[in-house]
């Protein structure tokens, strides 16, 4: 007990390891970047997928969406039980056969079955790199913290993209993406092996702190219909629909995922239709991503001085009118500004929604929380990809995709201004210490 209750939580005193550990989830966005651009944009050409095909090149993204959905889910407990970096060690075990699978495919199929092992992969370890830091952070660093994971993790996606865009004009679609993904998986398992640390002692030790009554500070609104150490099934009614606050989250953490299939299916289809170079389909994708990735260096923090509710739902509606403006006027200056208004949205609620869900999870319970939610919301690829399909299908163009995401974000951000409340702890604490 004293060994847990001496260890410092804070970003200061454990500076190595929380940049051990923004460097893995920056190669994790790596992985799902240099499936983002090239595979969507060379579907008809590379790999065999017929002309206005919507639901087959969907396909894709709703095996990544319902296999990340549930290992976002298994992740969290998991690691409760086993630790930290074991599961992350397993979702870099689970991305080396990926660059083989896409340089040997002969068909689509072979690109959705390397599309479920990324989806393994990311489940993973996205999951172990945020639960990571959460562990070893002070509660009034959680937006800082989260944001500063995903500017890590989208910065790498939206390099990933471009530079593979490149390769791919230079070397091939194939070989470009093989070089590229070997090198940063085995890259990833060996940082791993030599330098990455276990947090779950951390947790612990927070947990320890509460319970001997000496943790500091204004306690957080913990929902109270919840036993002390909750079986996974008490854990994922509370997240998804016994508490309405963490519902109000989830909900909004899944349409919000639409928004990400809309870009990674069709926003490279439609730009690449429209008569731009896949290098410049990269370049406006990667806005997106460069822009998401770098506010939410800022916007994560801003949480921690203005609370998570308020950004959380402007960024819902800021980033639904983003994917609006697309179809509203054309070339690649318009196309850019909008993936920007978009990935500003998204940089709003995107680090807050989840650090809204660190705020109110007991530390006890907190892994499997963050893993239900991750559930949730990546749950949302599948249905929102399975959702624009649909909708490109019948209407027969992709634009009536757009306009799907869009309203939908709009109603979303909605039930979240409704149901959802200020987390924050310092801000809206448990009524014992108002």
């Amino acid at each position: 007990m004293m060994t847990q209750l001496n260890l410092s939580h804070g970003i200061r005193v454990n500076l190595d390891q929380f940049l051990h550990q923004l460097l893995q989830v920056m190669l994790v966005g790596f992985t799902i970047g240099m499936m983002r651009t090239v595979v969507p944009a060379l579907s008809e050409t590379e790999f065999g997928v017929p002309k206005n095909s919507f639901m087959l090149l969907t396909a894709f993204v709703v095996a990544f969406g319902l296999v990340k959905g549930s290992l976002n889910f298994v992740a969290g407990r998991l690691s409760e039980n086993i630790g930290r970096k074991k599961v992350l060690l397993l979702g870099w075990s689970a991305a080396l056969p990926i660059p083989l699978l896409v340089y040997f495919a002969p068909s689509w199929s072979w690109i959705v079955l390397a599309t479920v092992l990324l989806g393994i992969n990311q489940g993973l370890t996205w999951s172990m790199t945020q639960t990571s830091k959460l562990d070893i952070t002070r509660a009034d660093q959680r937006g800082l913290t989260i944001g500063l994971n995903e500017f890590a993790g989208y910065v790498g996606l939206a390099l990933a993209g471009i530079i593979t865009a490149y390769l791919a004009t230079m070397l091939g679609a194939r070989t470009g993406l093989l070089i590229f993904g070997m090198t940063t998986v085995l890259l990833a398992i060996t940082l791993t092996l030599l330098w990455v640390k276990d947090t779950l002692p951390w947790a612990k030790a927070e947990a320890a702190k509460h319970k001997a009554g000496i943790s500091t500070g204004p306690t957080p609104r913990y929902p109270t219909n919840i036993s002390d150490k909750p079986s996974t099934w008490e854990v994922f009614t509370l997240v998804s629909w016994r508490d309405k606050r963490i519902a109000a989250i989830s909900q909004a953490g899944l349409v919000e995922k639409f928004v990400d299939a809309l870009v990674w299916v069709f926003y490279p289809v439609f730009l690449y239709q429209h008569g731009l170079s896949l290098p410049q389909v990269g370049w406006v994708v990667g806005i997106y991503g460069f822009v998401w990735g770098g506010s939410q260096f800022f916007t994560g923090k801003l949480s921690d001085h203005i609370g998570r509710h308020k950004p959380n739902v402007l960024g819902m509606w800021i980033c639904g009118a983003g994917v609006a403006m697309m179809m509203l006027q054309e070339g690649v200056m318009w196309w850019s500004l909008s993936a920007a208004v978009s990935g500003f949205g998204m940089a709003l609620l995107y680090p807050n929604l989840s650090a809204a869900i660190a705020d109110i999870a007991h530390p006890n319970w907190r892994g499997s929380a963050i893993g239900i939610y991750r559930f949730w919301r990546d749950l949302g690829y599948g249905i929102g990809a399975l959702g624009l399909g649909i909708a490109a299908h019948f209407s027969g163009s992709v634009e009536a995709a757009f306009w799907f995401v869009a309203i939908s974000m709009f109603i979303s951000g909605g039930l979240l201004a409704v149901f959802g409340e200020e987390t924050h702890p310092r801000i809206n604490p448990a009524l014992e210490n108002k």
